[in-house]
């Protein structure tokens, strides 16, 4: 995945919005009227949102008549995820590390104010 397209996809999901529509895509296809229905916004409004996340990659859209459908395409979705695993062990590895400081703060704490540990 490129910068350019992995940028597009977390714009696109930045907004609860947009990652609502992808909840509610997660159940299959609907047309953008059913889409739309939960949303206090304007069609155009919800247009809009269907487009980021069309030019995103994370829906597609298709025409049936008069009825546009839209449904999810998990192909970005499990992009980031990959991406982001590249980062899990070293966020891990600090997190731990920040545990274990703040393990180390209590107790000191503890000692210093002359009460015990809490047993768990």
């Amino acid at each position: 995945m490129s910068i350019d397209q992995l940028s597009a996809t977390f714009a696109a999901l930045a907004d609860p919005t947009r990652r609502a529509i992808l909840a509610r895509l997660l159940s299959g296809e609907r047309s953008v009227t059913e889409l739309a229905e939960p949303f206090d916004m304007s069609m155009p409004a919800v247009s809009k949102h269907l487009r980021v996340l069309e030019r995103a990659g994370l829906i597609a859209r298709r025409k049936e008549a008069q009825w546009r459908h839209c449904r999810i395409n998990g192909r970005p979705l499990k992009e980031v995820a990959a991406w982001a695993e590249r980062y899990r062990h070293m966020w891990e590895e600090r997190l731990d590390r920040l545990d274990q400081y703040l393990q180390h703060v209590k107790t000191k704490e503890e000692k210093r104010h002359g009460r015990q540990p809490r047993r768990k």
